[in-house]
């Protein structure tokens, strides 16, 4: 067998030349069935595995243990077999009559290779330019009230490019889910031919025997809406749509490290789809080229968007109770207007819903109740770890949700800040942090103590009772105002200019 740079040559004087194989042969001066046999026949070159034969092999014990160590891969490391114990269960369960020595070489030898052979399995995935992975990832930002909030940001990548785009939503169910992929589809400005998610619930009913799928109407109709062809991932496979696994991980890091100060859900949108098209201006992380450039050439194989959106809601029954109240999403709303019991169509959207009558008649419009889930900063806690560093408050994550009053105030030596950030926590017990923020940008009083600025806050809402009413009093007398210059006169009769008898 010729070696491989000698086979490269023949058939590059075959097929670029053009040579004939007569030609071939007497310029490499090869016999001409073998340059017959390289040129113009398939080759396919196997290594030859010369595999070393032995107890293990040849009675079959090795291949026990393979299966031992495939599957304790499984399990936690503490509940592996040992190399004693598999020693001691081949000795007890199959007669094996080896040395405790040759199970621990064997098990040294194979478990490398077991895994490498279990990475191997894993078939490489091509990625043709239009194809995009999806996947939800949880993400925290934080109010302008300073409180933090949860977002399951959707995100699209697109392995060819690398180029991703993400959307924020409040929740993952369908109508969020189809919602987000609208939205991503107008950013990237088509439709991607392919479309790979994984199990998702928002999307897939159930996975009959055999791996067949059963989607979601709403999804069915989405997907046939859009024309991109739709890949589920093996179940426990994250590996199948790994693009989207690291750009899930990728952007967290980019954008919610720290949590961004965000003044609603519309500049929180904005701001994320800035910072996806600026992290375009960088190389590829395999191919070298600019990510920018490669979405350039990856975008005119998306499909083209419709004209119009299609809309997304579901219908649903729903009975008002006794009590004239409805559920929706695991909450009672009060639906006025209705006789109890009574049922009513509920059309769900993705942050809103609409209770209709049974003759088309609205009766309650709606946010959906996860759109105002708020979680409270705990300032007690951060406050508390200040105080042992208080020279980290200068350049903490969490400085940037301060108000700016509480800022300056906390701008200072040490010890002092030490002292101050003491007493804000015990005035946390009766205030919150904004009212404490309010009286200080009022008051201007800097120089207070905590417990100061809590005695001021009291009392300024604090309030004097309001007048008796009382009815002995003579009505000439209500409201009498009393002349003292009389008495003036007759006390200090030369200084008040009265003449003295």
């Amino acid at each position: 067998m010729l070696a491989m740079p000698e086979i490269n040559r023949i058939r590059k004087l075959r097929e670029k030349k053009g040579l004939s194989i007569a030609e071939i042969s007497r310029e490499t001066g090869y016999n001409w069935r073998t340059v017959k046999k390289y040129a113009d026949e398939d080759i396919s070159v196997q290594p030859t595995i010369k595999r070393k034969k032995g107890m293990m092999e040849e009675e079959g014990y090795g291949q026990i243990i393979d299966d031992w160590l495939e599957e304790d891969t499984k399990l936690p490391r503490k509940q592996r077999r040992t190399n004693k114990t598999m020693f001691e269960a081949l000795c007890r369960d199959h007669g094996f009559q080896g040395s405790y020595r040759t199970v621990c070489a064997y098990v040294q030898k194979r478990r490398p290779q077991l895994k490498l052979e279990k990475e191997q399995r894993y078939e490489r995935l091509e990625h043709p330019p239009g194809e995009a992975q999806v996947d939800f990832g949880k993400m925290t930002v934080v109010t302008k009230e300073g409180k933090e909030e949860e977002r399951s940001v959707l995100i699209m990548s697109f392995p060819y490019s690398n180029a991703a785009f993400a959307y924020p939503l409040p929740a993952e169910n369908s109508e969020c889910f189809l919602h987000g992929l609208t939205q991503l589809f107008r950013q990237a400005g088509g439709v991607p031919k392919a479309l790979r998610i994984d199990n998702l619930s928002a999307a897939i009913v159930s996975i009959r025997k055999g791996g067949e799928r059963r989607f979601t109407e709403a999804f069915e109709k989405f997907q046939l809406y859009y024309r991109f062809d739709v890949q589920v991932c093996n179940p426990y496979s994250g590996h199948e749509k790994g693009n989207a696994e690291r750009k899930v991980y990728y952007t967290r890091n980019l954008c919610f490290i720290p949590a961004p100060l965000m003044e609603s859900d519309p500049e929180l949108v904005e701001w994320l789809h800035r910072k996806m098209v600026e992290d375009r201006n960088r190389p590829h992380y395999e191919k070298g080229r600019w990510i920018e450039e490669l979405w350039q050439e990856e975008q005119p194989e998306l499909l083209a968007l419709p004209e119009q959106d299609l809309p997304i809601f579901s219908l649903d029954h729903a009975y008002v109770n006794k009590y004239g109240e409805v559920m929706v999403d695991g909450k009672a709303f009060v639906v006025h207007g209705l006789s109890v019991p009574n049922r009513v169509l509920v059309k769900k959207e993705w942050n809103r819903f609409v209770v209709f009558s049974s003759d088309g008649d609205v009766h309650l419009e709606a946010p959906r109740p996860y759109t105002n889930v708020k979680r409270e900063i705990p300032w007690k806690e951060i406050f508390a770890e200040w105080e042992t560093k208080p020279r980290v408050v200068g350049h903490s994550r969490y400085r940037t949700y301060l108000p700016e009053a509480i800022r300056m105030y906390l701008a200072g030596p040490p010890p002092q800040v030490v002292a101050r950030l003491k007493g804000l926590r015990a005035l946390l017990d009766r205030h919150t942090l904004y009212e404490i923020a309010q009286w200080l940008e009022e008051s201007q009083r800097w120089d207070l103590t905590p417990h100061e600025i809590g005695v001021l806050m009291e009392a300024k809402h604090s309030y004097y009772p309001d007048k008796w009413e009382e009815s002995y009093t003579p009505s000439v007398l209500i409201d009498y105002e009393t002349d003292l210059t009389v008495y003036d006169q007759r006390l200090h009769p030369a200084r008040e200019g009265s003449v003295q008898k």
